[in-house]
């Protein structure tokens, strides 16, 4: 490894995070267990977000307040549970999700903006955030969730349900093929990714944006049916099947013996 290498690998200093990072225990390992859960979750959120916009009647900007303090109530209540435990970071993750639906739609629906400027301005926010994200160290097998990483992965979450959008309706595609392009894309971004375990910010943040690109159209196409596209299935049963597969995977599939060990 190189000196720039081991530069960029060394854990920061403190001072950059804006609230401690959660508990390895409450963290998970970046592995294939992580990315099938994190794309479910990225599914889940887009319908919830549309959910809580459309159903509850509340629109995109004040969805976005009890969100923000569930949020909070979550990193708060990690703090002072007295054990760290993964639905921590699950249930922050779903929260940032939906919220992340409702600013992407309040830019590109509510205040009527181009998807291509949208777009443009929140891959330079996500590059900045992801600068002052703490990287894991060379064989870290976590990331090191502060707030920068939180702020970052809401930034992705936007950004990536604009590009979902943009490539279904934009460039014409829909949310049948656009979730297969997208999926094919997120398949070959995790792919360059695995031989490295996903450590560089470069391999990992790629990885999460692309997530939720593909979990935009996805979470689109099981809930609506426009254009003769999409199965149709409706916001509240779409959100709960979904949900209901997010849960069910993280309960079922259990982490390694090894990610089990790294928390004693």
């Amino acid at each position: 490894m190189g000196a720039q290498d081991a530069a960029l690998a060394a854990p920061s200093a403190p001072a950059r995070r804006f609230f401690p990072p959660l508990r390895p225990a409450s963290t998970p390992v970046v592995d294939a267990r992580y990315w099938v859960a994190i794309s479910l979750a990225s599914i889940a959120g887009c319908n919830m977000g549309d959910l809580v916009s459309l159903y509850l009647h509340v629109g995109h900007w004040l969805g976005l307040i009890p969100l923000a303090a569930l949020f909070a109530g979550l990193i708060l209540a990690e703090r002072r549970a007295r054990r760290g435990g993964e639905a921590w970071y699950w249930a922050a993750i779903l929260a940032l999700r939906t919220a992340a639906t409702n600013l992407a739609d309040l830019a590109t629906h509510t205040f009527g903006l181009e998807y291509a400027w949208v777009i443009a301005a929140l891959e330079a926010l996500q590059a900045l955030t992801v600068l002052a994200v703490t990287p894991r160290p060379p064989e870290g097998r976590r990331p090191i969730v502060d707030g920068w990483y939180w702020a970052a992965m809401l930034t992705a979450g936007t950004l990536g349900t604009a590009i979902g959008d943009g490539v279904a309706e934009s460039l014409g595609l829909g949310t049948g093929w656009g979730t297969l392009v997208l999926t094919a894309a997120l398949l070959a971004i995790l792919a360059l990714g695995a031989p490295g375990a996903w450590r560089t910010r470069a391999a990992y943040w790629f990885a999460i944006v692309a997530v939720r690109s593909a979990g935009t159209t996805a979470g689109d196409f099981l809930a609506y049916h426009d254009g003769g596209v999409g199965l149709g299935w409706g916001l509240p049963l779409s959100t709960a099947l979904t949900t209901a597969a997010f849960v069910g995977v993280l309960a079922a599939w259990r982490p390694s013996s090894a990610a089990r060990a790294d928390d004693n």
